[in-house]
């Protein structure tokens, strides 16, 4: 039996927190309201070879959806806490294809993972910028598709965090690691 070779390789990472005065519960009824569910019929076409049809259908739906969601915050009762957390992974297939095709390995991060939880003041996103984690495999036709969900990714964000009020819009905050 051959040994597994295991090969480790850094990368520079960018995390995003988008913090908002809007209580837990609107920030996550403006998300899904916002994101939808992903149409997981696409997965059935695709299983039986509907290709082209699977294909059209993502060409017509969101640019993002809801893939699936864990409620984290319950995970803190087993400590004995209670807080409001929801884990979320959002992307789209087209986008996933569009980078997986050129860098299989991309898969590992599409859709990306949202974290949105209680804050002391409202609430907050958080997660792992795109274009910084799609970097690592040093693909530029990978990292073009990354930048675009980038974008799409901080303006959904922004937008379900956003409130009516002009003096209290999301603060958008990032740092490396």
């Amino acid at each position: 039996m051959a040994t597994p070779t295991v090969e480790t390789r850094p990368f520079t990472n960018e995390h995003i927190t988008i913090r908002s005065a809007n209580p837990f519960t609107e920030t996550k009824a403006r998300l899904e309201s916002l994101v939808p569910r992903i149409d997981d019929g696409i997965f059935t076409l695709l299983r039986y070879g509907e290709a082209e049809r699977a294909l059209r259908e993502l060409e017509a739906s969101a640019n993002l959806s809801i893939f699936g969601f864990r409620d984290h915050g319950a995970l803190l009762a087993i400590a004995g806490q209670k807080r409001r957390s929801i884990q979320y992974d959002i992307g789209n297939p087209l986008t996933a294809s569009k980078m997986t095709r050129h860098q299989l390995s991309a898969g590992i991060y599409a859709p990306i993972r949202v974290l949105l939880r209680e804050d002391g003041e409202g609430s907050a996103f958080e997660y792992d910028r795109p274009a910084a984690v799609f970097r690592q495999f040093g693909d530029p036709l990978v990292d073009v598709v990354a930048q675009r969900l980038d974008q799409e990714l901080q303006a959904v964000l922004q937008a379900a965090a956003a409130s009516g009020s002009e003096d209290a819009q999301p603060q958008v905050e990032g740092r490396a690691s």
